[in-house]
C-alpha cells in the first residue's frame, strides 16, 4: 500500500471532520463514522495490492509455460494486470 495505516487513519479523522463541519453527514457517534471512513480508505487504498498479488497467482500458474517461451516475468506482470485492472474496472 502506498500510504501507512498511521496515516490513513489520520485521513479519516480529517475526512471526517471536514463532513461534520461543511454540514455533509450530521451525527453523535464521531468515531463509529471515523472507522468506517477509515475501512472504505483502506479498502480502496489496498485494491492494487490484492490485484497484483492475483496477477502472481495467475503467473505462478504459468511459470513453467513461460520458462519455455522465454517470456519476460516484468512483460507479463503488466499485461496481466492491466487485464486485471481493466476487468475489475480500477482506478490506480
Amino acid at each position: 500500500m502506498l500510504f501507512s495505516r498511521e496515516y490513513v487513519g489520520y485521513l479519516a479523522r480529517e475526512i471526517t471532520k471536514k463532513l461534520i463541519s461543511g454540514e455533509f453527514i450530521e451525527t453523535k457517534d464521531v468515531p463509529a463514522v471515523t472507522g468506517k471512513v477509515n475501512a472504505a480508505l483502506m479498502d480502496e487504498l489496498s485494491l492494487e495490492d490484492r490485484i497484483n498479488d492475483e496477477v502472481r497467482v495467475i503467473l505462478e500458474a504459468y511459470s513453467d509455460e513461460m520458462q519455455r517461451t522465454g517470456a519476460n516475468y516484468q512483460e507479463m506482470f503488466r499485461k496481466v494486470k492491466s487485464e486485471l485492472v481493466r476487468k475489475y474496472k480500477a482506478v490506480l
